[in-house]
C-alpha cells in the first residue's frame, strides 16, 4: 500500500500549535464574566489544551455560579463579541508560528489530505484567530471539533471524524486520522481514536513531555515542513 496516497483526515489545534496569542484567552474571560454575570475573575484557570465548556464551567463554579445552558450561552455570545470587535486588530497581539503556513499549504497541495480543526475555541473565535494571520484558507471549519461540545476533548475528535466523513462520503477510519497539537490533552485525545499524535512543543509542554503523553511524533515547531508531512502521511505502527 503506498500510504502517502491514502486519505487522510488532519485536525489541527489551534493555539500555541498555529498561532500565539497567550494572554487574550484571560483577558476575554474576565471581561465577559464582568458583562455577563457581573463578577470580577479572581482565579485564572489553566488554558492550554481544554475547551471551552471545560474552562468557562470551571471558571463559574469557582465564583459560585450557577452553571446553565443559559449562562454557558450568554458568556460565549459575549466572548465572540469580544473576539469580533478585536479582529481587525487581532494580529497586532499575537503571531503564526514558525512553519505553519507552510505546513498547511502543503497539506492541501498533496489532494488526498482533509484539514480541519479539534479545538477548545468556538468556531467564531477559531476561525477570527486563524483568519488574523492569513492560516484560514486550507481549513474545513464546518467539519470542526469546538469547544462549545464538550468539556472533554476526546469526544471533538469524534464529532469532527463523523462530520468530515459525512461531508466527504468517506469513512475516515482511526489509522487514517492525525491530530496535531501542542499539549498532552492532544495527544490523549488521538490515542483514545487510535489516531496518530503529533505533538508540537511551541506552547508549554516540552518535546520530552509530549513523547512522555504516548505521541508518535514530536517537533521543535512546524518548520520542517517536509519532516511535519512525512509524521501525517505515514502509516502508524
Amino acid at each position: 500500500m503506498n500510504v502517502a496516497n491514502e486519505h487522510r483526515l488532519v485536525l489541527w489545534d489551534i493555539d500555541l500549535t498555529l498561532v500565539d496569542l497567550r494572554g487574550l484567552g484571560g483577558q476575554w474571560y474576565t471581561q465577559a464574566l464582568s458583562d455577563v454575570v457581573g463578577v470580577t475573575l479572581r482565579e485564572m484557570p489553566s488554558f492550554p489544551g481544554r475547551t471551552e465548556r471545560a474552562i468557562t464551567t470551571e471558571l463559574l463554579t469557582r465564583h459560585r455560579i450557577e452553571v446553565t445552558d443559559e449562562v454557558l450561552q450568554q458568556v460565549w455570545g459575549k466572548l465572540v463579541a469580544i473576539s469580533t470587535e478585536a479582529y481587525p486588530t487581532l494580529a497586532e497581539h499575537g503571531h503564526a508560528l514558525p512553519g505553519a503556513a507552510a505546513a498547511l499549504s502543503t497539506m492541501a497541495a498533496q489532494g488526498t489530505i482533509v484539514q480541519s480543526l479539534v479545538t477548545g475555541n468556538l468556531p467564531e473565535i477559531a476561525r477570527h484567530k486563524l483568519s488574523a494571520f492569513d492560516l484560514h484558507e486550507h481549513i474545513e471549519f464546518d467539519i470542526g471539533g469546538y469547544g462549545y461540545l464538550s468539556a472533554s476533548r476526546p469526544e471533538l475528535v469524534a464529532h469532527a471524524v463523523a462530520s468530515a466523513s459525512t461531508k466527504h462520503a468517506r469513512s475516515f477510519e482511526p489509522e487514517s486520522v492525525v491530530i496535531v497539537g501542542d499539549t498532552p490533552h492532544d495527544i490523549d485525545a488521538a490515542l483514545r481514536h487510535g489516531a496518530t499524535g503529533i505533538g508540537v512543543a511551541t506552547g508549554r509542554n516540552s518535546e520530552r513531555e509530549l513523547w512522555d503523553a504516548g505521541a508518535h511524533a514530536v517537533f521543535a515547531d512546524l518548520g520542517d515542513t517536509a519532516a511535519v508531512l512525512a509524521a501525517v502521511t505515514r502509516q502508524p505502527t
